[in-house]
This record gives structure tokens, sequence and C-alpha cells, in this order.
């Protein structure tokens, strides 16, 4: 059993910056972030798999850029230009599954707590 937790999110100003992170307890193949907007349903942001295959979500592309320590476990989000439409509560997750993409990590077990991101005008 995989244990994720996230750290970084908080209160930041449209086009402001936030970089998350993501401490898993061991490896995992894919890794990546998903979010929730009160009253939306949960959505994948990123994923990237441990030979670096990166997937984005058309709403952040350009301006989010996953990354990952695999020495160390851990899973970044560096969030750029942030809008308000940003504002979610960001989750962590993994699985082993092939091919990452959003629609597997959303099918794992292995989820963070969440870490909350406020963008405000």
């Amino acid at each position: 059993q995989v244990q994720l937790v996230e750290s970084g999110g908080g209160s930041v100003q449209a086009g402001g910056s936030l970089r998350l992170s993501c401490a898993a307890s061991g490896y995992s193949y894919c890794m990546g972030w998903l979010r929730q907007a009160p009253g939306k349903e949960r959505e994948g942001v990123a994923t990237i798999a441990s030979d670096g295959w990166t997937t984005y979500a058309e709403s952040v592309k350009g301006r989010f850029t996953i990354s990952r320590d695999n020495g160390n476990n851990t899973l970044y989000l560096q969030m750029n230009s942030l809008k308000l439409e940003d504002t979610a509560m960001y989750y962590c997750a993994a699985s082993e599954s092939y091919p990452c993409y959003s629609g597997s990590l959303r099918l794992s077990p292995h989820w963070g707590q969440g870490t909350q991101v406020t963008v405000s005008s």
C-alpha cells in the first residue's frame, strides 16, 4: 500500500505560481495529479510515468509542469499563470497501470488526502 502526502497548496492571486509536492512511501510506475472543485467532478490534471512520459489536461497545457524524483519517490506540480478556475482540491495519485494517464489513476486506490489551491482575483 503506497502512502501519499501532498503539500504546497495555498492561496495565490491570479497570474501567480505555486508548486505542489507529493511524497510517496514507495515506487509507482504512474503518478499524477487530479483536482476537484466544489460542485464539480474530479478531473485529471497531469500524469507522469517513471520513464518520463507525461500527459496534461488541455486546460493546463503550457502553464503546469509535472515532474518526479524517482530516487526520492516524490512528485511535483509546478503551476504558473494560475487562473480563478484552477481553484480546487488537488490530489496526488499513484498506480501501476499502463499506459499512464488520468483515467487509470482515477481507478487507483492510492490517493493522498489532498491540498487546497485557491486562486483569487
